[in-house]
């Protein structure tokens, strides 16, 4: 079983940044590759960013590459995802997700979520 923790969401200007984070309550996080997804109101959920156990494998939405980072510390557990040139459309509940095996980009191919956290961003 894996649980998983966001946090770091808030309010901020476009333009700002954030840095999320996701803590991991499992004994073989490298067993995970890890997935951020967020879904705004009235909107599907939609995939930001995802990496591979390793980190070497990154897969990033179009609508993020060059501003957000996905990046993990697999001694401490957590992953993390560095939004920067915030946005408006930026704004929706973001989500963090586990997997056995390869960093995919379909959210229903992870198995464990995150409760979410929010992130607002003000034009």
């Amino acid at each position: 079983q894996v649980q998983l923790v966001e946090s770091g969401g808030g309010l901020v200007q476009a333009g700002g940044s954030l840095r999320l984070s996701c803590a991991a309550s499992v004994r073989t996080f490298t067993s995970y590759a890890m997935g951020w997804f967020r879904q705004a109101p009235g909107k599907e959920r939609e995939f930001v960013a995802a990496a591979s156990w390793s980190g070497t494998d990154i897969y990033y939405a179009d609508s993020v590459k060059g501003r957000f980072t996905i990046s993990r510390d697999n001694p401490e557990n957590t992953v993390y995802l560095q939004m920067n040139s915030l946005k408006p459309e930026d704004t929706a509940v973001y989500y963090c997700a586990a997997k056995r095996g390869l960093a995919a980009t379909l959210d229903t191919l992870y198995n464990y979520w995150g409760q979410g956290t929010q992130v607002t961003v003000s034009s």
